[in-house]
């Protein structure tokens, strides 16, 4: 669970997508394809962190147990409900995943808590996630890229707060994350087929 996305700046405000609003999956798909590098020389990971001892907490790993019934290409997930990426093996993973894909490109998927008005959207923006900062667990920063999820109210108790977040929000803002990344990687593989005049026009 991450703060990183926590009070959303007036910057970010456009950045948010609620998870249940018309057209979110879509606004995740290309939103993410927006922040993607423009020459997709580089393998893409996508990592999703957290816990299913914590409802709160398991929006990543469900984000990644969807994608990996998903027959993508370009997107390459970790960490799901069977074999989640946590803070006691964070950093074991992310070394792995790097000897796995040499100078990959990495999504970090997780949960976050924020203000009450801000419960249920979504983030997608540059930059890593800091795993275990809302619990104040002292963790490497993960990600050339990050989407985040609010799943609760941050301010008192955290720990307690995301052991009693609902599953249903939580599944929802995991469908329509993992939905939009899918149909980010549907996107990529039309354009690979598409004729060099036609993707021009795009």
């Amino acid at each position: 669970m991450s703060l990183s996305s926590i009070f959303f700046q007036s910057k970010n405000e456009k950045e948010r997508i609620f998870y249940d609003e018309q057209g979110a999956t879509t606004l995740v798909a290309m939103r993410l394809l927006s922040l993607l590098p423009t020459s997709l020389t580089k393998p893409i990971a996508i990592v999703c962190i957290g816990t299913d001892r914590s409802t709160g907490d398991a929006l990543g790993p469900l984000v990644g147990t969807m994608l990996k019934e998903k027959n993508m290409t370009y997107f390459h997930v970790y960490g799901t409900l069977e074999e989640p990426i946590h803070a006691v093996n964070l950093e074991e993973k992310i070394t792995a995943i790097r000897s796995i894909h040499e100078n990959a490109f990495m999504i970090a998927v997780d949960a976050c808590l924020g203000r009450l008005k801000s419960v249920g959207a979504i983030t997608i923006a540059e930059g890593p996630v800091r795993p275990g900062a809302g619990v104040n667990k002292q963790l490497p920063p993960v990600g050339d890229l990050h989407i985040t999820g609010v799943v609760n109210v941050s301010g008192f108790m955290e720990f307690f707060v995301l052991q009693n977040t609902r599953l249903h929000l939580v599944m929802n803002m995991a469908k329509t994350i993992a939905n939009g990344i899918y149909e980010a990687d549907r996107y990529l593989k039309r354009r690979e087929y598409l004729p060099k005049h036609l993707e021009q026009s795009k």
